[in-house]
């Protein structure tokens, strides 16, 4: 079957003149896959625009990547400082809602797609583009990520993931296939031997997966992990901070050094680099992708880890029961609904709309210590805090005038929620005698 782009594509170049070339938007990393897939779009009789989002990954040269991509033919290429967007539109909203997949993975590729979908398509809208492409296997997450969010921004916009295309997959078979296209090409070739595992990185956290990593008996190497010390080898000593919170989101970071952050990203950062030196975050697990296949992924997420931890107990302070329990409802939806590319869906904006209700009251400090990959909760304070001492306290009868909290009472709450009990108990015991008969 055919590319459903295939009669456009197959065109040579030579034959379209230059004002009848269509424009692609390519997120464009500078490796060897979207490299091979610039020139090899670039053949199909395209205009191809570059774009790469700087989410905080770490040690990007986004001057190398500029250059390669217009060697390549590139016809402009974008570089995006997309790290503050992030944090505040993305990670902090996935902080409110205490978002985590399978009760385990902290989602920091799932939120950094929609980020980075998002300005892809607001670049193929300046530029006139009817497509935007990218380099994501057809086995993986990240292309539905990408194509859900690109297809609810913009419909009229196309996607091509040349991962899929018949054609491109009968022409690249493997990476011997990639490297011999890149040497008849001329696309530069990075000289340093490559791991043996892939890794996504951004601000909120690295990954890791692949390769060695696809046994899951095969513990990562130590040298593997970027954002964390190994926990062994972290401070013998614990490292505390005071982290305020507004309306569910971070606002402030005090720290025991006396570094004092109140810019959303600045605290993020700061919170990544305490906590990576404390070894916390750090976490191996097998997860099952949308497409239907498990996959082992590593993570660590530093910050994330922390700032989680944080929140919980702030809203243990100052969340009723009840909004607790349909907020932990909320809570698995918002993560779902991420991990599987529909962020920029109806559901996705009620849940969030929903969550933002549930956090106006979720005010107040909550201070931490850090220790050898431990997050430890030392106190916690709010101005909006339901708990009371007077009434917990084992000491005061009534709890106060306010509550007049009569412990004689609880007598009568025991024996009306009782009631199912004993007709379960009743009905069990019969069936018991009739077994027996």
């Amino acid at each position: 079957q055919r590319h459903p782009l295939a009669e456009n594509m197959a065109e040579p170049a030579a034959k379209k003149s230059k004002t009848e070339r269509p424009k692609v938007v390519l997120a464009y990393s500078g490796g060897l896959d979207t490299s091979t897939i610039l020139v090899w779009m670039i053949e199909k009789g395209f205009d191809v625009i570059c774009y790469c989002a700087d989410v905080g990954q770490l040690g990007e040269d986004f001057a190398a990547i500029t250059e390669k991509a217009m060697r390549c033919g590139a016809i402009k290429v974008y570089i995006e400082d997309l790290k503050e967007d992030f944090v505040v539109n993305y990670v902090y909203e996935a902080v409110k809602a205490n978002a985590i997949y399978e009760s385990r993975y902290l989602l920091g590729t799932s939120l950094a797609r929609p980020c980075i979908t998002k300005r892809q398509i607001e670049i193929a809208q300046k530029e006139g583009a009817k497509y935007v492409a990218h380099g994501a296997t057809g086995k993986g997450n990240d292309q539905v990520r990408f194509e859900m969010g690109a297809q609810a921004l913009d419909a009229t916009i196309t996607t091509i993931a040349p991962w899929r295309d018949p054609e491109f997959l009968e022409k690249f078979k493997g990476r011997t296939d990639l490297l011999n296209y890149a040497a008849e090409n001329n696309i530069p070739v990075d000289a340093t031997p490559k791991a043996n595992y892939s890794v996504d990185e951004n601000l909120f956290h690295t990954s890791f997966e692949s390769g060695m990593l696809e046994d899951p008996m095969t513990p990562p190497d130590k040298s593997m992990w970027k954002m964390t010390v190994d926990p062994t080898d972290a401070p013998d000593v614990g490292e505390r901070i005071r982290i305020e919170f507004a309306k569910g989101v971070p606002v402030k970071a005090t720290g025991a050094d006396g570094a004092v952050k109140t810019d959303p990203l600045e605290i993020f950062m700061y919170l990544n680099e305490r906590a990576g030196a404390n070894g916390v975050g750090r976490l191996d697990i097998v997860e099952n992708r949308f497409v239907g296949i498990k996959s082992r992924g590593c993570y660590e997420t530093p910050a994330g880890t922390v700032l989680r931890e944080a929140h919980l107990d702030l809203e243990g302070i100052t969340l009723d029961r009840e909004v607790v329990r349909i907020r932990d409802r909320l809570s698995a939806e918002f993560a779902t609904l991420a991990y599987n590319g529909f962020w920029f869906a109806p559901e996705m904006e009620l849940v969030r709309h929903s969550l933002d209700f549930v956090q106006r009251h979720v005010n107040g400090a909550v201070e931490i210590e850090l220790y050898k990959g431990n997050v430890i909760i030392k106190g916690r304070e709010s101005p909006n805090a339901l708990y009371s001492a007077d009434l917990a306290s084992m000491d005061i009868d009534d709890g106060g005038a306010l509550f007049d909290y009569n412990p004689a009472d609880s007598q009568g709450f025991i024996k009306i929620n009782s009631t199912r009990l004993k007709a379960y108990f009743n009905m069990t015991s019969k069936l018991g005698a009739a077994e027996e008969s």
